[in-house]
C-alpha cells in the first residue's frame, strides 16, 4: 500500500493492465532421434524433413484413400462443444468452435486437420484473429505440412521456432503464430513407408503390365538365321493371316509357341490384396470396411455397435489429440472445455432406444417432462395460462 493511499488519498497511478494469456505453447519434440546425426543445421526431426514418401503417392492406394475418407469425413461431421469441466454443462461456443477459418465450414477445417494428424504426425493452424482482451486466437486457418519448417535446438529436443514457405521467423503467440496438434503417433508416411512404398510398386508393375501388350506367342527357327528383313516378313504374314484365318501353317524350320501371363498369374491380385490388409492395419481401420479380408467372415452386428467399435479402435486417438488440444489454457478459459458431440450424433442411440430410456428416467423421477423433451429437441409444450388466444 502506497503512503497516499494510507491517508486516504488516491493516487493516479494507471490501472493495472490485465494479464494477456501467451500463446502459443511450442509443444515438446515427440519424434526427434536419440543423437544429433540426423539433424543439420539444427532443423532435426522426423516431421521437419521432407519425407520420402509423398502424400499425394500415398493416398493414390486405394485402401489409404478409403481410410483416409473414413476417418476424416466421418470426424469432420461431428460438431464441437464448449463444457464446463466442473459441471459438465453446456457453455456458448466461442465463434472459432463453430467456425475456425472465415472462408470455409468447420467440417472442411477439421477434415484436412485430421488428415495432417493422420499423415504426419503433426498439424498446424495459423492464427489469424486474436480477441484483444486476453491475446487468444479467435480465428484460424489450417497450414499443409510441407509448407512448415521447425527450428530445433541443437539437440533436436525443443522448437525454437516457425517460419512458412521458408520465410521470416513466425511469432510465438498473437497473430501469426502456429498453433501445433501433436497426433499419438509418428503418422502414416513415416510408421509404414515401407509398406506403402512396396504397394506402390505393385501398383505401378500392374499399370505397366496393363499399358504394355504383351507377345501372345513367338515364332523359332530351327534352321539358318534369317536377315532381319525376312524375320519382320514372316511376323507381318503372321499377323495378316491370323486377322483372316485362326489356322495357321508353318515350314519344317519354323515353329510356335504360345506365351500368356494373366494378372492373377503374376501375383498382381494377391500382392494388392495383401497389401491392403497391411495397410488397413497400419490405419487401425478394420479390413472389411475397406473390403481387404482375402476370407470373409460375416457376423450380424448392428449400425450402432460397428461404430462404437471404429470410434474406439480407429477415431478415438485423433478426436482425444484434438479435443485435448483445443482445451488447453492458451485456447481457452481454464475449467473449459471443447469436445465433439460424439454422444449426441455419431454414437445416438436409435429413437426406440432413447425413449426406452427416458421412460425408464421419468418413472424414477430423475428427470421431468421439460427435460425430457429437450433431450429429444423439442419444443416444451406451453400451458393454459401461458398459451396465446387466437383472434
Amino acid at each position: 500500500m502506497a503512503i497516499l493511499d494510507f491517508f486516504g488519498v488516491r493516487s493516479k497511478a494507471s490501472p493495472t493492465r490485465k494479464a494477456e494469456v501467451k500463446a502459443q505453447y511450442a509443444p515438446a519434440v515427440m519424434d526427434s532421434p536419440f543423437s544429433t546425426f540426423f539433424g543439420a543445421n539444427n532443423y532435426g526431426g522426423y516431421n521437419n524433413y521432407a519425407n520420402a514418401l509423398v502424400r499425394q503417392d500415398a493416398v493414390s492406394v486405394p485402401t489409404i484413400a478409403r481410410c483416409r475418407s473414413l476417418i476424416c469425413n466421418t470426424i469432420a461431421g461431428i460438431p464441437l462443444q464448449m463444457y464446463s469441466a466442473k459441471t459438465g454443462e453446456e457453455l456458448p461456443n466461442l465463434v472459432w468452435v463453430d467456425q475456425p477459418d472465415i472462408r470455409q465450414p468447420r467440417s472442411v477445417t477439421i477434415a484436412w486437420l485430421v488428415d495432417s494428424l493422420m499423415m504426419y504426425g503433426t498439424a498446424y493452424l495459423r492464427v489469424t484473429e486474436v480477441y484483444q482482451d486476453d491475446n487468444r486466437p479467435a480465428r484460424f486457418e489450417w497450414i499443409q505440412n510441407d509448407r512448415v519448417t521447425v527450428k530445433y535446438n541443437s539437440l533436436n529436443t525443443e522448437v525454437d521456432y516457425y517460419t512458412i514457405d521458408g520465410g521470416n521467423r513466425l511469432p510465438m503467440s498473437g497473430q501469426g503464430s502456429l498453433v501445433t496438434f501433436q497426433s499419438l503417433d509418428q503418422g502414416l508416411l513415416t510408421k509404414s513407408a515401407n509398406t506403402i512404398k512396396s504397394a506402390l510398386d505393385v501398383e505401378k508393375a500392374a499399370a505397366v503390365a496393363a499399358q504394355t501388350p504383351m507377345a501372345t506367342g513367338y515364332i523359332s527357327n530351327s534352321g539358318a538365321d534369317l536377315p532381319d528383313a525376312q524375320v519382320q516378313g514372316i511376323l507381318a504374314a503372321w499377323k495378316t493371316a491370323r486377322q483372316n484365318r485362326a489356322t495357321a501353317y508353318l515350314t519344317s524350320t519354323l515353329s510356335y509357341t504360345p506365351v500368356s501371363f494373366s494378372p492373377k498369374e503374376m501375383l498382381y491380385n494377391e500382392a494388392k490384396q495383401y497389401f491392403s490388409l497391411e495397410l488397413a492395419r497400419a490405419c487401425n481401420v478394420s479390413a472389411d470396411m475397406v473390403d481387404a479380408e482375402m476370407q470373409k467372415s460375416m457376423t450380424y452386428q448392428n449400425v450402432l455397435e460397428r461404430r462404437k467399435e471404429f470410434m474406439v479402435y480407429t477415431l478415438a486417438p485423433y478426436i482425444c489429440a484434438i479435443e485435448d488440444r483445443l482445451s488447453m489454457d492458451d485456447l481457452c478459459a481454464r475449467g473449459t472445455k471443447v469436445r465433439f458431440m460424439v454422444d449426441e450424433t455419431y454414437l445416438r442411440a436409435d429413437p426406440a432406444a432413447r425413449l426406452a430410456v427416458i421412460e425408464k428416467l421419468l418413472t424414477l423421477g430423475l428427470i421431468t417432462v421439460e427435460q425430457a423433451m429437450e433431450m429429444e429437441d423439442l419444443t416444451p409444450m406451453g400451458s393454459e395460462s401461458t398459451s396465446a388466444t387466437n383472434l
